[in-house]
Parts: structure tokens; C-alpha cells; sequence
């Protein structure tokens, strides 16, 4: 019995593919990132990034084992991703008890409480970054500075971000030093910094055919363009803040963006547009980690109307 062959219709495919090797190939375009980040704050970067993703497994497996008496589904690689996003959406002073809670919300709420991998409805990465931020509003907008005084942890010297900073007209556009935006040299959360890191995983998961570069030009396309027409700074709402992580790492999910390319280009056209809205005239200085959810739940309603086409189905021929 134990080799019977399973028949179905066709098409038939095969491929090596499997979620733990797409898991693998995502946090490999993430180690230019973590590398900058580890650059840039160092010990602070480190204990948060290994809390973050250790709290993620840990949750997961504990909830898995104990609550829904399943196999633990950690070997996916899952938890790991969704622990290193969690870390790099968080300043690197962030105490490791308010990671831990991050990690708990992300895996408990935001993934398996859906059901688990494949069932969530929200980025679970999101969904542990926003509530640490409504929850703990003040650890979660004090940034340390780069490079200053690496080897400190909570104690580190801290400033806003570029985007606070002009939020609360500290400083003007023609102040920014884009390159440093590029280069990471400016404060934010870990994986803000660092446009070239980030980049460099983008084209590394496009090689690889992980993702297409439909939602990611979507996002980034949109938003220049909407900020140009509003008079904000192009390169600065591009370099700074969660523009090119949550372009490029957080709304290219697989679970949680639409199935059709048509569906993909408006998803990540009002993800660019609503980052801008809430940078612009909302309360807080950065709107992509709000945006993506927000268009995460409207992925249900794109997906049945924007519908992949079926295959075979084209246009008759005469």
C-alpha cells in the first residue's frame, strides 16, 4: 500500500522547489543587510537578531507541539524568516524582552492562530513590528545612531530618523545626504538602512526567480511618482525609512500578496500610494509596515476579482 501511485489530470509538473528552499533563498538575499546592520550597530544588532529569530522557533514549535498537537513545522525555515524580519524591522536598542513579546504576537497571532504556514491572512513580521510599536511607542522610535559606540546596547546613543526629522521640520530635503541614505549611515530601524544591501538581495532573488519584479517596481515606481506630484523628495522617500525592505522582503509574500500579475501591480501601487498618505499627513513619520497590512487584507478581494488566467485558456483562434 505503501507504493501506490497517485493519478491526476494534466498538466503535470515537477520541481525541486520547497518552501524551506524558497525560506533559504530569502534569508540568503538578506545577509547583505544583517552584514550592514551588524556593520552599523553592532552588538545591539546582534543580540536582537538572535532573539528575534530564536524567540520566533521557539514560539512556533511550542504552539505547534503543545496547543495544536501537530508535527513542530520549524524545519521549513518559516519561523527563521519571519524571526529575521521581525529583527530588522526593530531599532537595535530594543530590549530583548519586548523582542521576545514581538516574536510570541508575530508566530501565536499572526501566523499560527490563521492555521499556520500558508492559512495567515497578515504578514506575521508585521504584525509582531506593529504591535511593539503601538504598544511600546517610545522604544520603538528611539534609533540609535550608526556607527556611534558599537559595542553599547540599551545604553546607546540614540537620534530621530531622517523621515522624523523632517516630519518635525528639523531639517530640509537639500540637508540629506543621499549617499549616506544609500550607504545606511543614518538611523532607523536595522533593516532600514542600507539601500545598496538591500538592493543587492532584490537582484539576487529575481536571479533566482523567488519573486517577480512586479510588486516591488509597483511600490517603489508609485510612490516616486506620487511624491513628485505632492512636492515631497523622490530619493528620500525611496532611500529612507521601510520603503525598499517592505518593498523588496515584506509585500513579495507569497501567502499574503495576489496570485495574478494584474493583482500584483494595483497591490503594490496602493501600498506605494497609502506609505506616502501616511508620511505625509498621517501621525507617524514612516506608513509601510501600516500599508502592507492594510493591502494584505484587501488581497483576498484582488485575488477573486484580478483571477490568474487558467492554463490552456487564450484567445480562439479561427
Amino acid at each position: 500500500m505503501d507504493n501506490l501511485i497517485t493519478i491526476s489530470p494534466s498538466p503535470h509538473a515537477q520541481t525541486p522547489t520547497t518552501v524551506s528552499r524558497l525560506m533559504l533563498h530569502v534569508i540568503i538575499a538578506l545577509v547583505p543587510a544583517v552584514l550592514f546592520a551588524l556593520y552599523y550597530f553592532g552588538i545591539g544588532a546582534a543580540i536582537v537578531i538572535a532573539t528575534s529569530i530564536v524567540g520566533c522557533i521557539a514560539a512556533e514549535y511550542l504552539i505547534t507541539r503543545y496547543m495544536l498537537g501537530r508535527k513542530p513545522s520549524i524545519g521549513n525555515l518559516s519561523a527563521v524568516l519571519t524571526g529575521l524580519l521581525l529583527a530588522l524591522n526593530l531599532p537595535s536598542n530594543i530590549p530583548v524582552w519586548m523582542v521576545l513579546i514581538g516574536c510570541v504576537v508575530a508566530i501565536g497571532i499572526g501566523k499560527m492562530t490563521f492555521g499556520g504556514l500558508g492559512c495567515n491572512i497578515f504578514n506575521p513580521a508585521l504584525v509582531g513590528r506593529v504591535f511593539l510599536l503601538l504598544s511600546f511607542p517610545v522604544a520603538m522610535t528611539t534609533w540609535p545612531e550608526p556607527i556611534v559606540n558599537r559595542m553599547a546596547y540599551t545604553d546607546a546613543t540614540t537620534g530621530a530618523t531622517i523621515l522624523g526629522q523632517l516630519k518635525q521640520n528639523l531639517i530640509t530635503p537639500d540637508q540629506i545626504n543621499l549617499l549616506d541614505a544609500a550607504l545606511g549611515n543614518m538611523g532607523g530601524s536595522m533593516g532600514e538602512v542600507g539601500a545598496i544591501a538591500l538592493l543587492l538581495g532584490f537582484a539576487y532573488l529575481l536571479c533566482f526567480r523567488v519573486i517577480t519584479w512586479h510588486i516591488p517596481v509597483a511600490i517603489i515606481g508609485t510612490a516616486a511618482l506620487f511624491s513628485l506630484c505632492i512636492g515631497a523628495p523622490v530619493g528620500v522617500e525611496i532611500l529612507s525609512g521601510g520603503m525598499l525592505l517592505g518593498a523588496i522582503f515584506m509585500a513579495t509574500d507569497y501567502v499574503t500578496s495576489p496570485m495574478s500579475r494584474p493583482g500584483m501591480l494595483l497591490y503594490g501601487a496602493m501600498i506605494g500610494i497609502i506609505t506616502i498618505i501616511i508620511r505625509q499627513w498621517g501621525a507617524y513619520p514612516e506608513g509601510m509596515s501600516f500599508a502592507i497590512l492594510i493591502m494584505n487584507g484587501v488581497t483576498p478581494l484582488i485575488n477573486r476579482y484580478m483571477k490568474p488566467r487558467k492554463f490552456g485558456e487564450g484567445r480562439a483562434t479561427a
